[in-house]
């Protein structure tokens, strides 16, 4: 079960092999139950299980971009009270409005005993734990030279065409873990503009999440 959604899992069982389930949960899981993203989440909107460096999440409105992003970056916080993530907006406005205080946003989703405090004058989210998150403008690309991060996450890089996140200095921004949200047309003109070439395979509406394994990505000119 560890491949797939458990959404998934529960749409193909028996009613006797999810009674039986059910029953195998013990107090902490039946607590835990409706904070657990699997419980909700298509199998294409979980992280690849491959050893992978760059993860584009191709899709249109609707599928859910928001909210993978930040469960994405949850689970990272979570798991390592060492992460320092990346939060990058078109803006700081969208990103504090929609990556942190929106409806899918860090602050509403998961367990309430282990949401992130937010402290708006430096732009950092701290996890219970000690992982903490920082927000950028994706437009002030120089504002990445200074911190060190571990992660980092750019739910819509075409939002705003002035920003040059996306592309500019190219190995500090791929070097980390990356999460990275794209409707497909957007994706190859911003690709295309950095001088990148990536396979983009074709993909079905219900279905538009991929990977990029470390050293996929190429120079076009190469």
């Amino acid at each position: 079960m560890a491949e797939r959604a458990l959404l998934d899992w529960l749409s193909d069982a028996s009613p006797e092999r999810i009674a039986a389930f059910v029953e195998e949960l013990d107090d902490k899981e039946i607590t835990e139950w409706p904070h657990d993203w699997r419980t909700c989440a298509r199998s294409s909107q979980l992280p690849p299980q491959s050893d992978w460096r760059v993860w584009l999440v191709m899709a249109g409105r609707g599928f859910g971009k928001t909210r993978l992003g930040a469960e994405w970056v949850r689970a990272v916080a979570e798991a390592d009270p060492e992460a320092r993530i990346a939060l990058v907006g078109s803006s700081l406005h969208e990103a504090r409005s929609v990556m942190v205080e929106g409806e899918s946003g860090l602050l509403s989703i998961g367990a309430p005993w282990r949401r992130p405090s937010y402290e708006s004058s430096v732009r950092r989210l701290t996890w219970p734990n000690g992982a903490q998150a920082f927000l950028y403008s994706a437009g002030e690309p120089e504002a990445f030279r200074g911190p060190q991060h571990s992660h980092a996450c750019q739910p819509d890089p075409e939002r705003d065409e002035r920003q040059r996140g996306f592309g500019h200095d190219r190995y500090d921004w791929w070097r980390w873990p990356c999460l990275a949200c794209e409707t497909i047309p957007r994706l190859r003109r911003r690709l295309g503009r950095c001088g990148l070439s990536v396979p983009l395979p074709p993909v079905r509406s219900s279905d538009r999440a991929t990977a990029l394994r470390a050293g996929q990505m190429v120079d076009g000119g190469s």
